[in-house]
């Protein structure tokens, strides 16, 4: 066993002694599963689409509609699989364009310091000045409702909380005795930072961003619940729930389930993040 699967098997054996981080995991493995397979899952795939059945419209749960129908007849719990699958969507691509560039600054700006340092803190200062949901609404507002846009917009005020994270390791560990050995023996400098300094910051990473995941989520959700996010037909937890606020009290499940599926994802990573945290803490 290499000392990096030696360490990992480690940290999981810290990790699955704790209820709550086992809790968030199987919460979060449930819900990837359900977005993944929502066409073999959901009873009613096609109320996805542009479907209407006047004869079911705003029913309350009750078999075969386990979460009750919409205004036009379509299975609420059919169209929250897929909303779960666009959410999901949503915050892989933001993470896995935010990160890298986030990471990368941070990586740069720790390690040259100098202009280079001042330069990029103070580009990233500005992004952080300004509100995270505000940023992404004034994004939005110059930009069509569509997907491809509000993924655009969440990644726009994501990244710089990565660059300050990387930036504060980065400036830790580019004096320890292994960068200096690295940097001694002429190593370049791309070599010092994604061989010798990244390794080293990898942990608080994931663990950030899995506790990111969920608020990823809770921003998309708020700007569709403002009506900037994906348009209807196309299920999203946000859209959903504002659609359903209109209709509160007597039709209760157009919103109390949208919401709870919400809180439940968020609930899930934030769990997950805050174990994977805690078991490589005790490990150091």
């Amino acid at each position: 066993m290499t000392p990096n699967e030696g360490q990992a098997a480690r940290t999981w054996a810290r990790f699955r002694r704790k209820p709550a981080a086992i809790t968030g995991l199987a919460v979060v493995l449930l819900v990837a599963l359900g977005a993944i397979f929502a066409g073999l899952i959901a009873p009613f795939p096609s109320h996805v689409g542009s479907v209407v059945d006047f004869a079911n419209a705003n029913q309350p749960p009750h078999l075969p509609y386990l979460c009750g129908t919409d205004l036009v007849g379509r299975d609420l719990f059919s169209r929250l699989l897929f909303a779960y699958r666009l959410s999901l969507l949503l915050g892989v691509v933001v993470l896995a364009i935010a990160v890298p560039i986030g990471v990368g600054i941070g990586l740069v700006a720790g390690y040259t310091g100098g202009w280079v340092e001042f330069a990029l803190l103070r580009l990233t200062d500005v992004f952080l000045s300004v509100p995270p949901l505000v940023l992404a609404m004034s994004i939005m507002g110059f930009l069509a409702p569509t997907l491809v846009n509000g993924m655009l917009a969440v990644t726009v005020m994501w990244w710089p909380w990565y660059t300050r994270l990387t930036f504060a390791m980065t400036r830790a560990e580019r004096s320890e005795g292994y960068v200096l050995a690295a940097e001694v023996v002429g190593a370049s400098t791309t070599h010092i930072l994604l061989r010798e300094i990244l390794p080293n910051c990898l942990p608080a990473i994931l663990t950030k961003m899995t506790l990111d995941f969920g608020f990823v989520i809770l921003i998309a959700s708020s700007l569709s619940f403002l009506g900037l996010g994906v348009q209807p037909p196309t299920p999203d937890l946000g859209s959903m729930v504002a659609d359903g606020a209109n209709y509160l009290p007597d039709s209760w499940w157009l919103t109390v389930f949208p919401a709870l599926a919400i809180l439940v994802v968020v609930l899930g990573f934030n769990l997950l993040g805050d174990g994977l945290r805690e078991s490589l803490e005790d490990g150091q």
